[in-house]
């Protein structure tokens, strides 16, 4: 019998930067997030978008929504 994923999950918004990439920004959010969330179980990209200075992109950056289970 498949064990039940049962539980409650909590859902936290992250801003990762980089000035290479968006997937190196959202890679970043969820690196960082790991050494400190346990039991990380989803990311969602909500949203992409870069810095400007002028007139050239100098960072990319991908807002990220994680889920981790609630252990309180």
């Amino acid at each position: 019998m498949a064990k039940k994923d049962t539980g409650i999950y909590r859902v936290t918004e992250l801003i990762g930067v980089s000035e290479t990439s968006w997937e190196e920004a959202a890679r970043s959010a969820i690196e960082t997030a790991a050494k400190s969330l346990r039991d990380l179980r989803v990311a969602e990209i909500k949203k992409l978008d870069v810095k400007v200075e002028n007139g050239k992109v100098v960072a990319y950056r991908a807002r990220v929504s994680l889920s981790f289970k609630y252990e309180g």
